[in-house]
């Protein structure tokens, strides 16, 4: 009778074994994702700054280190770190619907994800119009799918919860972490990972609070829409901001699946040459806005929130130009922050309408509207701003603001972003089996 006890004893021994081992992969993969999110924030800042410094010196310098520096990402990109290129959140959804362990490193690994902080960094450098979030959630996912290569099981999840736990440190959003990670990269609850994944998002933003601190990305404010008239704002934010963000969805699918005729095969030929161009358009969006619209637009936003202040006119319309510009180029870099600085730059139009009415919760409603309207994650939308802006009071006319941007994205672009240019993996992973 003892025989059959000891077997089951050391069966269940196994079984807690395998689960521990489970909870220390997520957890130790949340860290390093925290670590490799925090790093890559610090050096974004450094690298902005020293761009910042240059067209102090002589703003024209624009005119070539930015073209330069997009044709040196490109050639680095296709030719040491190829599937590196663009946001990466496309290439962690990508890897997630693959089956085949080598066909999801392709799309995420080590090798790619020092390529994808390196080549963020490049883009930064020399001007571009990106953001770092979105690369980081393809770091995530690769450090993530990383640890789980050193179990001797594949465990489910793994790459969900790296990007997840990559918006969480990013932004030091820990429940817009978990909320993007639901709607936009799975666009399903998985009950069996949920809480080892939600324990990699934990993991995440505890490590980047213990490196930098507490903080709100776009810092704090508590206005809110004073009278009846001021919440009109919220209909003509979401319907220009989800307007204007399908748009631009539109545009970079476009151009991703390629344009018909011979322009379109000369891009395709010539990838260099096209992010030459795309790199002095910028250049010239930079010097046309007084050299605002570089980089991701953090300090622009964060200053204008703080001080109640607006844009410039034509910072939304610059900023919409250079970020198109940056990611249809083919240069790694996120467009998480960049579209957050146009809908800034939308609010602080429609702001010019409502005489009286307070500046700053207008910016916040086009910021959610308009990025709403790209990424069309109404939710994630809604609870990225609030958690980025301290602003708990905005809840209710961020979320309608987000759900009437969404459906306004959908008639221009019916298609969100992220998955459609997934597909576009996909199909390369298919292609390269052939």
């Amino acid at each position: 009778m003892n025989l059959p006890i000891h077997g089951r004893h050391i069966r269940l021994m196994k079984v807690m074994s395998a689960r521990g081992q489970r909870r220390l992969i997520f957890l130790l993969g949340g860290i390093m994702v925290g670590v490799a999110a925090v790093g890559l924030a610090i050096c974004a800042d450094w690298v902005q700054q020293a761009f910042a410094l240059l067209i102090q010196h002589w703003r024209y310098a624009a005119l070539l280190v930015t073209p330069a520096g997009f044709g040196l990402s490109v050639f680095l990109t296709n030719r040491y770190f190829p599937n590196s290129q663009g946001s990466g959140i496309p290439q962690a959804i990508a890897a997630r619907q693959l089956t085949e362990h080598a066909d999801r490193a392709r799309l995420v690994s080590i090798r790619i994800a020092i390529g994808k902080v390196l080549l963020t960094l490049l883009g930064l450098l020399c001007g571009a119009s990106a953001g770092r979030e979105g690369p980081t959630v393809q770091v995530g996912a690769s450090i993530m799918f990383a640890a789980g290569g050193m179990s001797l099981r594949r465990q489910p999840g793994l790459v969900l919860a790296g990007a997840a736990a990559g918006v969480a440190a990013a932004f030091n959003t820990p429940l817009a972490g978990i909320v993007f990670g639901i709607e936009e990269m799975s666009r399903s609850f998985e009950v069996r990972a949920s809480g080892l994944i939600i324990s990699a998002v934990i993991a995440g933003g505890l490590t980047t609070l213990a490196l930098v601190g507490d903080y709100t990305y776009f810092g704090s404010t508590k206005v809110v829409l004073q009278n009846g008239a001021d919440w009109i704002a919220i209909p003509v934010c979401g319907v220009i901001g989800g307007l204007a963000g399908g748009l631009f969805s539109r545009f970079v699918i476009v151009m991703a699946r390629g344009v018909p005729g011979v322009i379109g095969r000369h891009f395709k030929k010539y990838p260099i040459w096209l992010a030459i161009g795309c790199g002095l358009g910028v250049a010239l969006c930079g010097l046309a806005s007084g050299d605002l619209v570089y980089g991701t637009g953090y300090e622009q936003v964060k200053t204008a929130l703080e001080n109640g202040q607006t844009l410039p006119e034509s910072y939304g319309l610059l900023k919409f130009l250079a970020t198109s510009l940056t990611a249809v180029s083919g240069i790694p870099g996120g467009i998480f922050a960049p579209s957050l600085a146009v809908g800034a730059g939308i609010g602080s139009n429609v702001a010019h309408f409502f005489q009286g009415a307070p500046v700053g919760p207008i910016i916040i409603l086009g910021m959610v509207s308009y990025f709403a309207g790209v990424v069309q994650a109404p939710i994630t939308a809604f609870v990225i701003v609030t958690e980025m802006t301290d602003n708990h009071a905005m809840v209710v006319p961020v979320m309608t603001a987000s759900v009437i941007a969404y459906a306004c994205s959908r008639v221009v672009c019916p298609e969100g972003i992220y998955h459609a240019l997934a597909k576009g993996f996909l199909h390369g992973q298919k292609t390269v089996k052939r």
